[in-house]
């Protein structure tokens, strides 16, 4: 049985209580999403180019990639303005600003996680 990412958010093939825990982490997770609303979270739009720049080593397409899937799941807003050439923003929406809280407990427990276990960040 291969993964459906849609059958995860909908509960499909899983109906007990950490359904909604999988369908949370399935949007959060992928390589650079975390980082991506790192960017994002400091309130400004951001255009293309910072974000890759800021996330360093990623290829436009996968950047590509994460961004739609996150503005498919309302995560962020893409704003094209009609000028030449073309310039693209991105911003988060109200629920990806909820994110907020997710994100900084995530942070905590992974400082701790760190600490517990001595390890180099």
């Amino acid at each position: 049985m291969s993964y459906s990412r849609q059958a995860t958010l909908s509960c499909d093939n899983n109906s007990d209580a950490t359904c909604s825990v999988e369908a949370a982490l399935s949007i959060i997770s992928g390589k650079w999403k975390l980082k991506i609303y790192k960017i994002l979270r400091q309130g400004a739009p951001v255009r293309f180019s910072m974000i890759a720049k800021g996330l360093g080593d990623v290829s436009e397409k996968s950047l590509t990639f994460q961004l739609r899937e996150m503005e498919s799941d309302g995560i962020i807003v893409r704003k094209v303005y009609p000028e030449v050439p073309p310039r693209v923003e991105y911003g988060l929406t109200d629920l990806g600003r909820s994110l907020h809280v997710v994100f900084e407990s995530l942070d905590v427990w992974g400082k701790a996680y760190i600490k517990a276990n001595k390890l180099e960040v």
